[in-house]
């Protein structure tokens, strides 16, 4: 008798639990420079720490707050901002490596 395993989806807001794991999540997803894929992250951060308390704190409403932050969202970087800034993450400049 063979024995199927089904595999569940990987959410990873499930394991954003401390303010590091969220750094550390954040500085990874910069390091790709891909924007979508920043905002995306953004999106899992918001979900793990709560979208509609997210939401509340933003002024935003969770379906713009889903849409602008999904795999293919857009959001403004004013939106970007609002939403970093209720999640507890700052954004900040240094040189590059190479200029």
């Amino acid at each position: 008798m063979t024995m199927t395993k089904k595999l569940t989806p990987f959410d990873p807001a499930e394991h954003l639990k401390s303010d590091q794991a969220i750094a550390d999540f954040m500085a990874g997803a910069f390091e790709t420079n891909d924007p979508g894929f920043i905002a995306h992250a953004l999106g899992i951060i918001a979900r793990a720490k709560g979208m509609t308390q997210i939401a509340s704190q933003t002024g935003l409403s969770r379906e713009q707050l889903y849409r602008s932050f999904s795999a293919e969202g857009n959001p403004t970087l004013r939106t970007t901002l609002v939403l970093m800034k209720a999640l507890g993450i700052e954004l900040s400049a240094k040189p590059t490596a190479v200029h």
